[in-house]
């Protein structure tokens, strides 16, 4: 009955992360970006993403990976058992996504981002990780040391040696 959720802000390797641990521990895999994006990088209204992100915080074990809508995160941490929170510096995020937008775009990229195949914009992406840093940022802080407070397992990773060294030891 182990609920993990991997949280922190887009390029940073959580869904990487996610399936690997998924794998590794015979859990199902969830990603939050499938209940949010559509086609042509259009989000989900905000009833059918609620009510998505309910059913799916509800199953009974996981591997969760994604952002979503801030207003869900409490909900997301109350539910999970484990929180693997990748909070590295946004340069790095940016030179991460960076990385995977010319993956994308070379058509090597393994799991775009929700199934969705048109890469988003370049522009659009980088300005989507500053307003995570700036808004979702402080909160997902705060969720992780209440979390952490109420005795619940935290990982935070802070760096790709931490993410490479905390993947190797899986």
């Amino acid at each position: 009955m182990a609920r993990i959720l991997i949280i922190g802000n887009a390029g940073g390797g959580k869904s990487v992360l996610a399936r690997k641990i998924a794998a590794r521990r015979g859990l199902p895999y969830r990603e939050i970006d499938t209940i949010v994006w559509r086609p042509g990088w259009v989000m989900a209204p905000q009833a059918e993403y609620d009510a998505a992100h309910a059913a799916m915080i509800a199953e009974e074990s996981w591997v969760l990976d994604g952002l979503g809508w801030t207003h869900s995160l409490p909900e997301r941490f109350a539910r999970a058992t484990e929180i693997v929170f990748i909070d590295m510096p946004l340069w790095m995020h940016f030179w991460l996504a960076a990385e995977r937008q010319f993956a994308w775009a070379q058509g090597r990229l393994e799991n775009p981002v929700a199934g969705i195949a048109e890469m988003p914009s370049t522009r659009d992406m980088f300005q989507a990780l500053w307003d995570t840093d700036q808004e979702m940022g402080p909160e997902m802080r705060r969720l992780t040391d209440a979390a952490e407070r109420e005795g619940k397992a935290v990982t935070r990773i802070r760096s790709v040696e931490e993410l490479d060294a905390f993947t190797a030891a899986l």
